[in-house]
């Protein structure tokens, strides 16, 4: 498994009491939340929103999974990384990792595809040069 250093985008996230469900435990559901956080964090680092406002072009999230490696719990202090694994004509596959700071490993590894979308046309679109090229750089 790869270390958090490989992701070029991370986010601290601490969990909270509401996180936990009745086993006491942070809820399956939680961790694709922990997810969405740090795309938004690297779509954030793309520059995407502008493009949506000026273009109607941005991403859209196709499809998701968790690989779910250890159970986490309230306190704990959690490192949450996005990276991009490999790049399309219209899409990308993003991977996510969640350090766990209280186990000292990480709790679980996902992934999500992303789409480029026109959202005034309701229409799949090629990916944007713009940020293709964010993404290189960014990875590089």
């Amino acid at each position: 498994m790869v270390g958090m250093d490989a992701f070029p985008v991370t986010i601290e996230i601490p969990t909270r009491w509401g996180d936990l469900d009745a086993f006491q435990h942070v809820n399956n559901t939680v961790f694709f939340v922990y997810f969405e956080s740090a795309r938004i964090a690297y779509f954030d680092k793309l520059g995407y929103r502008d493009l949506v406002e000026s273009t109607g072009k941005g991403p859209i999230l196709a499809e998701t999974s968790c690989r779910f490696r250890r159970p986490l719990k309230y306190p704990d202090q959690l490192t949450v990384g996005a990276r991009v694994t490999d790049v399309g004509e219209d899409r990308f596959t993003m991977e996510y990792r969640i350090w766990s700071a209280e186990l000292q490993t990480a709790a679980a590894k996902g992934t999500g595809l992303i789409v480029s979308y026109d959202y005034r046309a309701e229409a799949r679109c090629p990916l944007p040069d713009v940020i293709r090229e964010r993404i290189a750089a960014l990875e590089t």
